[in-house]
């Protein structure tokens, strides 16, 4: 076992009202889908097969004309902004050919969330564990894969989930933590389970999703990282904006730890042109930078 330092702790409930489909498809989801892409077609180069697990995975899939994605109609500063560019880097317009394989038309109706769109990318030899703790949204996805054999549905704590899973027995993989953060002491929790996960499986490629929202917290988050005493920690941040009053979303990050080789490289392109395809007002701010490096 790996001597870590993780001293952070923090506490939940089981109880969970969160629900993705209110921001699916958003300028969040763009930027973590184009990461978790490449993520996944880096381990594809090699032949042996690999392991996704996915701590919060909801329910796969979300139709953006339904009430609730209709209230909010997130996904116009999102996915919709991107669809309208009349060209895109490599990377980006493979996420998008990947977005209109769950479309019948040029009219997008359907939004794969981050277990759909894994799924797509996975080989016959390749295996997904999609955890989800929310009752009703478990049911949904279990339902939405319950045809595939390469695909196991849970539903418990992420975090619980991260103990059970890992390792997994190929040994190789990716895992996806993407909490809602409806929780106090969410970041505390990321910084713990990685720990775990990490002393446990230290070879693991881990991506660790978060909002931008206080920066103080964020930053409290990054110091924990740093100190965990786990190396090649890759940071992605998106900033559309400042922090805002009534604490809404600013801005997307990403911890890659364990990056596979040319990741930063890959991605680069891609996220420069989306900074100009989702900015606001200005093109928004890109962090790409190695938090911890080797």
């Amino acid at each position: 076992m790996l001597a870590l330092h993780c001293p952070l702790r923090g506490l939940y409930s089981d109880t969970m009202n969160y629900r993705h489909i209110y921001h699916a498809g958003n300028f969040a989801d763009v930027v973590k889908h184009v990461t978790l892409i490449a993520l996944l077609e880096a381990l594809q180069r090699k032949d042996k097969p690999f392991c996704y697990l996915d701590t919060h995975a909801g329910i796969g899939s979300y139709r953006l004309d339904s009430e609730a994605a209709g209230k909010t109609q997130e996904f116009r500063g999102g996915i919709a902004r991107v669809l309208k560019a009349s060209s895109l880097s490599g990377l980006l317009a493979r996420y998008v050919d990947l977005v209109a394989l769950f479309n019948d038309s040029e009219a997008m109706t359907i939004y794969p969330g981050s277990p759909a769109l894994a799924l797509s990318l996975l080989r016959e030899q390749d295996r997904a564990v999609l955890n989800e703790l929310h009752a009703v949204d478990a049911a949904a996805l279990k339902a939405l894969f319950r045809a595939d054999p390469r695909v196991a549905v849970h539903r418990s704590d992420g975090y619980h989930a991260l103990k059970a899973f890992v390792p997994p027995r190929e040994r190789r993989g990716l895992v996806l933590i993407d909490p809602p953060f409806e929780q106090p002491g969410e970041f505390q929790r990321m910084v713990e389970g990685l720990c775990d996960a990490y002393a446990r499986w230290p070879g693991g490629v881990y991506a660790l999703w978060y909002p931008l929202k206080d920066r103080r917290e964020v930053q409290r988050f990054h110091r924990g990282l740093e100190k965990s005493g786990i190396r090649r920690q890759l940071l992605i941040e998106f900033r559309l904006r400042n922090e805002r009053p009534d604490g809404g979303l600013a801005g997307t990050g990403m911890i890659v730890v364990n990056p596979p080789w040319q990741l930063e490289e890959g991605l680069r392109p891609a996220l420069q042109q989306l900074q100009s395809l989702l900015g606001e007002d200005a093109p928004a701010q890109l962090r790409l930078e190695w938090l911890v490096p080797e």
